[in-house]
């Protein structure tokens, strides 16, 4: 199992595929990578190199207390990019997102594409953070999708190192602390995104004005609107990966 350490956190990789270069970020909380090697990543993987990895915190990569603010993740993106020469494409979901759009407005010249699925734009609908201070992890799954409900109430192996992710972030990290810190991205700043970017949300999500918001002010930017909420990748997955395909074939 293959693992790197940046910026003093060692980090869990998978690579799929070959070709042009696309890194997938998932997002946080209950998501790893796995969030995307079951769902759209191995179709991408057909044409492209996919490189996936647990986000600090997450998954199989270290549990650190700190660094979940946006510029220590995008310093954690770029060091995981430094084998990679030229544009990469780069696809988000959730805080993933964020973290891949504030990437591409920093370093314009490493991104090709850029997609943002269910990307929250700080400052952060209430449902997405502060419901989220003081609750237990039971009370957080209350509002996952069936799918994952499932997995939690199964209470084998896999859903005890859930339950104990979510423990550690919410109360013994600095996450929540840290995405309460972000601030408002200006529509002038948008405005300098020069590369395409695909915008894609659910037709129930408490983000998707801010979708919509992405797509009237980035230059290239599309808005896709899917049957669905916050977790599009099990709740539209066949929809999601054709239009991740067919966005990244150019």
């Amino acid at each position: 199992m293959p693992f790197a350490t940046h910026n003093g956190c060692r980090f869990h990789l998978q690579s799929l595929g070959s070709g042009p270069a696309v890194v997938m970020l998932h997002g946080w909380l209950i998501d790893s990578m796995v969030s995307w090697l079951f769902t759209a990543a191995p179709l991408l993987a057909r044409s492209h190199r996919v490189l996936l990895y647990d986000m600090r915190g997450h998954g199989r990569s270290q549990r650190v207390r700190t660094g979940y603010d946006i510029a220590t993740q995008i310093g954690d993106l770029r060091a995981l990019l430094a084998e990679f020469s030229g544009p990469v494409s780069l696809v988000g979901h959730s805080y993933g997102a964020l973290v891949a759009l504030k990437f591409a407005l920093e370093e314009p010249e490493r991104v090709g594409r850029l997609v943002l699925v269910e990307a929250p734009l700080p400052p952060f609908p209430k449902t997405l953070v502060e419901d989220l201070l003081g609750e237990t992890p039971e009370r957080l799954t209350q509002a996952l999708p069936p799918t994952l409900q499932k997995i939690l109430g199964q209470r084998d192996r896999r859903a005890r190192r859930l339950l104990q992710s979510l423990q550690f972030l919410i109360m013994e990290s600095t996450m929540i602390r840290d995405m309460q810190a972000e601030q408002r991205i200006e529509d002038q700043a948008l405005l300098q995104i020069q590369c395409p970017v695909l915008c894609v949300y659910g037709d129930r999500s408490s983000c998707l004005e801010g979708g919509r918001r992405l797509s009237r002010t980035i230059p290239q930017a599309r808005l896709e609107v899917l049957p669905g909420g916050h977790y599009l990748h099990l709740e539209a997955r066949a929809a999601l990966s054709s239009l991740l395909e067919e966005f990244l074939r150019g």
